[in-house]
């Protein structure tokens, strides 16, 4: 059978690799396996003795990552990474020496057309990881008062425009209702100025973050992990978090300055190299946070 490719380029991976410090044997934890990119550089470094738990909750990505890591020491679970206790537990896995996060949206994602990722995009507008449950984003924006999608917008997507983004949705909700991704996206762009302070971001942008960031409940995810990964963790063991917006970052330095488990080992975020940027432009906005379990 051919293995699926993927699009996807894992953002910071040297980085990721140099401060995980996998070893042979080691057990280690790629809590958003996305393309798999992370976990293959892992499942390599740990050897046949060790071993990678892939987690993610997008099935697609998992049955996808079933093929393209035969043969890697790897266990795929289709689960949300701040499930880790239950899903060590289930796996009869004692702590573990690692765990990365890398909080952003995959690019196989953004090239399935099926659930409205890609502004472009002419499918359904979905924009859940897990299709099976959850309410779509379009019944979201369908739904909800000019009040509700100002605020949800403003707090989620940062968007100094909410309220004209807000009052355009409703405005065409009474023509008739918002299905897709392309849809959606028209609708914001001529109802915000061009270009506002000569940004090169599709005007979009913040407002499909904030509708995602809803749909899936990320934040939410975000903070339970942040206090159960800790226990999760043998002492010495490391976790790293990639995140890719301000609304992630700011929990994540929180979260790590705060914990009397944890010690901090990047006061600053690290970012992407320039080579990086050249090769990958999607990892400009990344932002990669380590901290260290201790006694």
């Amino acid at each position: 059978m051919t293995e699926p490719s993927s699009v996807h380029v894992p953002v910071l991976l040297d980085q990721v690799v140099r401060w995980l410090r996998p070893r042979p044997g080691a057990v280690l934890v790629d809590g958003t396996l996305g393309g798999g990119g992370h976990a293959r550089a892992l499942a390599e470094a740990v050897g046949g003795d060790g071993l990678v738990i892939g987690i993610d909750r997008d099935p697609d990505a998992v049955d996808a990552a079933v093929q393209r890591l035969s043969g890697l020491p790897v266990k795929l679970v289709q689960a949300n990474y701040c499930e880790l206790p239950a899903v060590l537990d289930q796996l009869e896995i004692e702590p573990v020496d690692g765990v990365v996060l890398d909080l952003g949206l995959s690019s196989d994602q953004l090239a399935d057309a099926g659930r409205g990722f890609s502004f472009s995009a002419g499918g359904p507008l979905d924009l859940r990881y897990d299709t099976l449950s959850g309410e779509p984003a379009r019944k979201l924006v369908g739904r909800l008062s000019e009040e509700h999608l100002t605020q949800l917008i403003s707090n989620y997507g940062e968007e100094r425009y909410s309220r004209r983004i807000a009052r355009a949705i409703v405005r065409r909700r009474r023509e008739r209702q918002i299905e897709t991704a392309e849809d959606l996206a028209e609708v914001i762009r001529r109802s915000v100025p061009r270009n506002p302070r000569g940004e090169k971001i599709d005007p979009a942008t913040r407002t499909f973050q904030a509708l995602r960031i809803v749909v899936n409940d990320e934040l939410k995810s975000l903070e339970i992990a942040l206090q159960r990964i800790p226990d999760c963790l043998k002492i010495g063991a490391r976790i790293v978090v990639i995140s890719f917006h301000s609304l992630e970052d700011r929990r994540v330095k929180t979260a790590f300055r705060a914990d009397e488990r944890l010690k901090v080992l990047t006061p600053k975020p690290l970012r992407p190299d320039e080579d990086e940027l050249a090769a990958n432009p999607r990892s400009r906005s990344a932002k990669l946070r380590v901290a260290e379990r201790i006694a």
